[in-house]
């Protein structure tokens, strides 16, 4: 198992729904579950002193609100706001929420969200990317796990983008813009407007076409010179 890289709390004062997410935080491997609180005041106290990377927050608590504990916080962690209520939304994104989950959570919703905290805390520390390293894409009106090691190319669908991968591809309503700005770019490159590449299955290129196994890709004439410094980066790592 994969060492955690988040320090959790969860503040919520009710009983049930911290018992349904720290049951959620300790069967995730890169989660650590170091504090839960039942309401502001106690969390305000207790993460002044110990370190933690992410919380888990409700907005509606007795004598301070959510909203209220992260105004009074010096240091404040990421935040994953937990709320039944919609309202709050918009408000919640002012303080430069990670996500917004509604009470039911369910296990997608929460793993997407904790997802995107760990990209965040990774480009903050350097950390880089390793071969377990996923993202989550809807496909089909479901929600897909990807792995980022047998992820072979990305190609531009109009509205849409494919990702292609070593078992199967899926269409995804989204941009090669957001792709290629979620994507670690030491692994990958946009090597024409409507194709990125996993440099790791680069096996051959000349100055018009990328090969990958069986596959060609056509290779813009100002991308080559990115292209050979990437995979001589790459190589050298």
């Amino acid at each position: 198992m994969d060492k955690p890289l988040l320090k959790c709390a969860v503040v919520d004062d009710s009983t049930l729904q911290r018992l349904s997410i720290v049951k959620l935080i300790e069967n995730h491997p890169s989660l650590k579950l170091v504090a839960e609180y039942n309401n502001a005041i106690e969390a305000k106290m207790g993460i002044a002193t110990t370190e933690i990377h992410l919380i888990f927050l409700d907005i509606e608590m007795p004598i301070l609100s959510g909203f209220d504990l992260l105004d009074d916080l010096t240091v404040k962690p990421q935040i994953i706001f937990v709320t039944g209520k919609t309202k709050y939304a918009f408000k919640a994104f002012d303080y430069d929420a990670v996500d917004y989950l509604r009470k039911p959570i369910s296990k997608d919703r929460f793993l997407n969200a904790v997802h995107k905290a760990l990209i965040n805390h990774k480009l903050k520390n350097d950390d880089g990317f390793d071969d377990e390293d996923f993202i989550f894409v809807k496909s089909n009106l479901k929600k897909r796990k990807v792995f980022l090691n047998e992820l072979k190319y990305i190609e531009a669908l109009g509205d849409y983008v494919k990702l292609v991968t070593e078992h199967d591809s899926l269409v995804v309503l989204s941009t090669m813009k957001a792709f290629e700005a979620l994507l670690p770019s030491e692994r990958f490159l946009r090597i024409h407007k409507s194709y990125i590449v996993n440099l790791d299955k680069v096996e051959r290129y000349n100055s018009k076409i990328v090969e990958l196994n069986q596959e060609q890709l056509p290779l813009s004439r100002n991308r080559k010179a990115d292209l050979v410094t990437a995979l001589a980066s790459s190589k050298d790592k």
